[in-house]
């Protein structure tokens, strides 16, 4: 199963209490690079954010936002911290004790001072669990969608294998044929350079240089890596690695069988070979 690391997932919890959201953005990496923004009130939770991303993920560089919106809070009674009231009132008394014409505090400058008013702290424990649970479900929409993009990537690979396996079918068929004529083209050469040869000597110099020139253990490997990367898009394990690797052979067969050839047309198709390689590659780079 192919599944792409570009993705894209987002996920709200709204209502009448605090509304949660989380968008995930994937895009193609070496590895798992995970970014998280994240309010002050769930900071302590990135650690556990980011196990949850990584036993779904395995590739790909993801960018992770939580925002969090607290929802209207209706007319409270203040809670006053009368013992930090009393400390302050009475520190403002005796500075006033040592002035000539002391201004009385009023009660809101004390109300102002630092922590005399005391907010109540909400309970974020069942606010961190529904972020967790929304995180969860934001994963599988963004699983969904790398799936999605796998599946077509997958197509275009398979596309492009197959047109490798005609291009091979083709080089093989026209061996014969190039031998040949490379072996017509030596003699000529011998025959218009007026040189006279022995034949032994000459069909085993013939013998040794079509040896040399011989791609069939070339074609025979690249369509064995064209194989090995079929079986590893069927496979159930993450495919990218193991298709770059596999990709870099057949560019490798390639130019070997660029360098090899004496053929026009087997020249042509060494490189019409390169080209599709380098689709493959760039497709591949977004395989996790």
């Amino acid at each position: 199963m192919i599944l792409s690391m570009t993705g894209f997932a987002r996920r709200e919890r709204p209502g009448a209490t605090d509304s949660l959201t989380w968008e995930l953005r994937s895009v193609n990496h070496r590895f798992l690079d995970l970014g998280f923004r994240l309010p002050e009130e769930f900071r302590r939770l990135e650690p556990r954010f980011r196990r949850a991303v990584s036993s779904v993920l395995r590739r790909g560089k993801v960018d992770c936002f939580l925002q969090y919106q607290r929802a209207a809070r209706g007319a409270t009674a203040l809670r006053i911290n009368e013992g930090l009231a009393t400390h302050v009132a009475e520190s403002a008394r005796a500075i006033a004790a040592l002035m000539d014409a002391p201004r009385p505090v009023s009660p809101m400058e004390i109300l102002r001072w630092p922590g005399v008013v005391e907010e109540p702290r909400p309970d974020l424990d069942p606010l961190h669990e529904a972020a967790v649970d929304l995180l969860e479900n934001a994963l599988e929409e963004l699983s969904a969608a790398r799936r999605q993009e796998g599946t077509r990537i997958g197509v275009l690979l398979e596309t492009r294998l197959t047109a490798l396996g005609e291009l091979v079918g083709e080089v093989r068929a026209r061996l014969p044929e190039a031998h040949a004529r490379i072996r017509e083209r030596i003699l000529e050469r011998v025959r218009q350079l007026g040189i006279e040869t022995i034949n032994d000597r000459l069909e085993q110099e013939l013998v040794l240089l079509a040896q040399r020139l011989d791609v069939a253990e070339e074609l025979e490997r690249f369509e064995s890596h064209v194989c090995a990367m079929r079986e590893t898009l069927a496979g159930l394990e993450p495919a990218g690695r193991r298709l770059d690797f596999l990709l870099q052979e057949l560019n490798r067969e390639a130019n070997t069988l660029a360098s090899k050839s004496q053929d026009v047309a087997t020249t042509r198709a060494a490189v019409d070979m390169k080209v599709l390689i380098e689709q493959l590659r760039e497709q591949v780079q977004n395989v996790e």
